[in-house]
């Protein structure tokens, strides 16, 4: 009996925010489903890989490529590089935090479709995360303006998370990857 050649899809998946709103927190929940409560801000790019075996198939596996890139403007030159590539992204503002929301469409979001130069950006492989949704008593977005800005950048969808209890972390993943490879003509590219 021979075995299936086991299929690896390698994504390189790029996550985009102001500084502080749980882009590592995110990041470390879906690989280590741990949270820290000290924040320690991230310096030019943290880059981390995990192994997602693919639903509806018993021999594919996609192997991420999670870029956590440093928000600060000082790194604004050198994150430029870090979009090449990509295969997808992830937004993520502070649900406690406006200016967050809109920077989203301000910097984030024009950054990744002029320095990108994938279909990733083209095609909007991309989701819309308001982070931090166990801070209800402190909410200054609602669920509805996230929802409204999601569909304006044509986000895949928008997904409010809580990477200190894990809320919809998974998930917000997950709809990412599924999207990609199940998306028409998958070049990964």
């Amino acid at each position: 009996m021979s075995k299936e050649k086991l299929t690896e899809y390698v994504l390189k998946l790029v996550v985009l925010g102001d500084a502080a709103v749980g882009k590592t927190s995110l990041i470390n929940q879906y690989i280590e489903h741990s949270f820290k409560e000290d924040y320690k801000p991230t310096l030019g790019v943290n880059i981390v890989t995990k192994n997602v075996p693919l639903k509806n198939s018993h021999n594919a596996v996609a192997r991420l490529v999670l870029w956590d890139l440093a928000a600060q403007s000082k790194y604004d030159l050198s994150r430029q590089l870090f979009f090449q590539g990509c295969t997808g992204a992830l937004f993520v503002y502070d649900i406690t935090r406006p200016v967050t929301k809109n920077n989203i469409q301000i910097k984030w979001y024009k950054d990744l479709l002029k320095f990108s130069g994938t279909r990733a950006a083209k095609e909007g492989t991309y989701l819309l995360l308001g982070n931090k949704s166990d801070l209800k008593e402190t909410r200054r977005v609602t669920k509805e303006e996230g929802e409204a800005l999601s569909h304006e950048l044509n986000a895949i969808e928008f997904i409010e998370t809580s990477a200190k209890y894990g809320d919809n972390v998974e998930k917000a993943f997950e709809t990412l990857v599924d999207y990609i490879i199940n998306r028409p003509n998958p070049n990964f590219s």
